[in-house]
């Protein structure tokens, strides 16, 4: 009989301290934060007293929510709420990087075009609207990271860890744990690697592309697109090692495995995300 068959209809938590942990964790990082792009010299610590107090209660909290998951008392109600949350949660990172691409649109289609016009190019006489270009102004050169390189091995390496999850998930439904945990590894191992191309990337472009973040409409859109998708990956990737710690431990079953699932619709969101930049930012 799964867990799900025993659990009450609609499981009510006990009050929580969390939340106020979380309150004062975003309170120290929005202080510190201030602070720092201030240069005052305070603030980089109390940002990370911030994200400290941040990971402290992620860890609790988390830990809580596996305790009642494995103790049997969430039930199927619960199970769909959860889904709800995760997809609402999916969404609002799907609007977050829509505002970044809507951004690269704009310049590409819009603003950089727009002041190749007669009227600006009194101002800069000078300015080529053609794409990639840092804009008016800046006269440094800089050069672009070809598509079918780095960012072409990348690719490869993100669809491949698409399909080691969800070889996962398969083994996960039919309750073969070890084979499970291998293909989870073998994920974690890709999403690392990843991070490494793109570390060693970044490293190239900046030190010898001199395409940096003062690169003006190009630089700025570059490293915010792919960076903010780094740090996707990062946190992808270390919820993929903290589901493989359970898994190790015997948590999820094939009837009650959410904790999985949700951890695997992040990481397509990050491929499809990531496709889509190697179209948009690298190819085109």
């Amino acid at each position: 009989m799964s867990q799900q068959a025993t659990a009450p209809s609609y499981f009510i938590p006990q009050p929580s301290t969390w939340p106020i942990f979380g309150s004062f964790a975003l309170f120290f990082m929005a202080i510190g934060t201030t602070l720092w792009m201030n240069d005052i010299g305070a603030g980089k610590y109390v940002l990370i007293l911030g994200l400290c107090v941040l990971f402290y209660m992620m860890f609790g909290w988390f830990g809580v929510v596996s305790r009642e998951s494995e103790s049997g008392l969430y039930s199927k109600r619960v199970d769909v709420s959860f889904r709800w949350s995760m997809s609402w949660f999916i969404f609002s990172e799907v609007m977050f990087f829509a505002a970044f691409f809507g951004a690269l649109f704009y310049m590409r289609v819009l603003s950089v075009p727009g002041l190749g016009d007669l009227d600006n190019r009194l101002l800069w006489p000078d300015f080529t609207p053609a794409w990639p270009v840092a804009g008016p102004g800046i006269t440094e050169r800089f050069e672009t990271i070809p598509a079918f390189g780095l960012p072409a091995i990348n690719t490869l390496l993100l669809l491949t860890s698409g399909v080691t999850i969800t070889l996962a998930h398969w083994a996960l439904i039919a309750n073969q744990r070890a084979s499970c945990i291998k293909w989870m590894i073998a994920t974690i191992a890709l999403g690392t690697i990843f991070l490494f191309v793109q570390g060693y990337e970044y490293a190239h472009a900046w030190r010898d592309l001199n395409l940096q973040l003062d690169m003006g409409a190009y630089g700025a859109t570059f490293f915010m697109l792919t960076g903010f998708h780094g740090f996707h990956v990062t946190i992808g990737t270390i919820m993929l090692i903290v589901i493989t710690v359970r898994l190790s431990r015997g948590h999820f079953s094939p009837e009650q495995h959410f904790g999985f699932e949700g951890v695997a619709w992040y990481w397509h969101f990050v491929d499809v995300v990531w496709l889509l930049l190697f179209v948009v930012v690298y190819a085109l």
